[in-house]
């Protein structure tokens, strides 16, 4: 999904560069960065090619390619006092940096070329691929393991005879339903991904492994999202096997598309290479690329501290958006709008023009708590391939519900890039809450440190161990749109009202999936 939301970007941004009149030549030069940031912008209406709401990864890697490889007028708009979205770095005095939103991106050519072309190929880290991610399970039938830590396999089927998260009753189950001796789906209705996975792998591969990476990546509830929605790159593979129904035929012939695409569209030398299996981020964390295009764009194509206020559709074609500063309403005129602002502004803004948009107020995003803490080196347990000078050694651990543990999840963020904590420190980042703890968003900032602090006890520390660092928090009220039954029919029908009004587009996660991992 990672990869589809930059490619929806990119048709963004072609569908934008082609909707504007092309231009002889761009009026902003690389010195009118270090102009006056105001002049027009408080001028009664500003004229723009395209206006771009919001300065997330969409609306960031948008605004920077409009300009940069279309010569398109652009100004972007924020509503917040940095840009970034929901990208927040952080990093304190001591030496911690830390995420207070997603925490890491997957490469892609195409984020490979974004890198690139800001000029943060320096600033790129990537985790080592071969560390390994964990499950937290004990006692029912599972094999013995250090703090009761699975690693999930990575080389298949090698690896699949040594996992003993899974009985081997569950290891035959999952087996044949993966060559394809499965039920056929239903034909009456969405298929959950409780539903989709437990027909293809059984119930105890869904418990074990799959539940917790739901948790992880979407916060969300299995028995609600939609399988094809939330999951449609492993749904289309039951459909794609030259060998029936099952998963392993159908990845087969993925592969083998993957590496035609590879083929047909080399990346250029140029753009920062990766490994599978890697995760991405940057020396001081993930807003450093909306920083980047921030600066690339300068200060007369980029206003903060601007919610927009309505957008109206004027005779001529062009549209007329309002955007408050200091409270104050201001007009921007532009020959094209695209909004990559969060649901609950998309609903509101573009409903008189997408009368679809409506119905996003449909798409429900539960809260979730980021919490960061700092332990000492010595206080961890003995872990997985851990050692006394590291202890930590992976991607972190998920945390099936069944388990009874709150926490969603921790990324064992010191381990999996470095520079993200001083020396003798190891530094952990929670995620809390989501479609089935919707209560967390009831508690203290207090409450849920300590309750963050106990988990990590219970799982990763030893029994004497005090208390971790606080370093940070953020509750997410509205955090990870929910796939759920039914977003499909409201995808297509924002698509059909969309259609109507050229050169007024919609994005986000919403609608194209996830372009950084809340875990992975």
């Amino acid at each position: 999904m990672i990869a589809q939301c930059f490619l929806v970007t990119l048709s963004l941004v072609q569908s934008a560069a082609a909707f504007v009149a092309p231009r002889a030549a761009s009026p902003f030069t690389a010195s009118s960065h270090f102009h006056s940031p105001i002049p027009q912008l408080y001028a009664a209406a500003r004229e723009v090619d395209c206006l771009v709401v919001g300065s997330g990864v969409s609306g960031s890697s948008l605004a920077f390619n409009l300009v940069k490889n279309h010569d398109v007028d652009t100004l972007m708009v924020e509503r917040n006092e940095v840009v970034g979205g929901n990208l927040i770095s952080k990093e304190n005095e001591e030496g911690f940096v830390w995420e207070e939103g997603p925490n890491s991106f997957q490469p892609t050519p195409y984020i490979s070329r974004l890198v690139h072309e800001l000029g943060i190929t320096k600033d790129l880290v990537l985790a080592d691929g071969s560390l390994p991610r964990f499950v937290y399970w004990q006692g029912e039938g599972a094999g013995a393991k250090l703090a009761n830590l699975h690693a999930l396999p990575t080389n298949l089927p090698g690896d699949l005879l040594d996992f003993n998260l899974l009985t081997w009753p569950g290891k035959i189950r999952a087996g044949l339903g993966a060559i394809g001796l499965i039920a056929p789906p239903p034909t009456d209705r969405e298929e959950s991904i409780r539903e989709f996975v437990t027909r293809h792998l059984g119930a105890e591969t869904f418990e074990r492994v799959i539940d917790p990476f739901v948790s992880g990546v979407y916060a969300g509830d299995p028995d609600e999202l939609a399988m094809k929605a939330a999951l449609k790159k492993i749904h289309r593979l039951e459909g794609l096997g030259d060998l029936g129904p099952g998963l392993v035929s159908g990845a087969i012939n993925r592969f083998k598309e993957i590496a035609d695409e590879k083929t047909s569209n080399p990346p250029d030398p140029a753009w920062p290479t990766y490994k599978g299996g890697q995760l991405g981020s940057f020396r001081k964390g993930l807003q450093t690329l909306a920083l980047a295009a921030e600066e690339y764009l300068g200060p007369e194509r980029v206003m903060k501290n601007t919610p927009i206020d309505k957008v109206e559709k004027l005779p001529d074609g062009r549209f007329k958006v309002t955007v408050l500063k200091d409270d104050k309403p201001i007009e921007i005129i532009a020959k094209s709008v695209c909004l990559t602002s969060p649901t609950r502004v998309t609903c509101k803004v573009a409903a008189d023009l997408v009368p679809a948009a409506t119905r996003l107020a449909e798409v429900y995003s539960p809260p979730v708590a980021s919490v960061t803490m700092a332990y000492k080196k010595e206080w961890f347990k003995e872990l997985p391939g851990g050692t006394s000078r590291e202890p930590l050694r992976g991607f972190g651990h998920l945390l099936p519900r069944k388990m009874g543990v709150r926490s969603l999840g921790t990324i064992w963020s010191s381990s999996l890039f470095p520079g993200r904590a001083p020396e003798g420190w190891e530094l952990l980042l929670t995620y809390i809450g989501g479609a089935r703890d919707k209560g967390i968003a009831d508690l203290s900032e207090e409450e849920i440190y300590k309750q963050v602090d106990a988990d990590n006890h219970e799982i990763l520390l030893k029994s004497d161990a005090p208390s971790g660092k606080r370093i940070g928090i953020r509750v997410w009220q509205t955090a990870i749109p929910q796939y759920r039954k039914g977003h499909l029919e409201i995808l297509d029908a924002l698509e059909a009202d969309e259609a109507k009004v050229p050169g007024f587009y919609l994005g986000g996660n919403y609608r194209t999936g996830f372009f950084f991992c809340c875990l992975w």
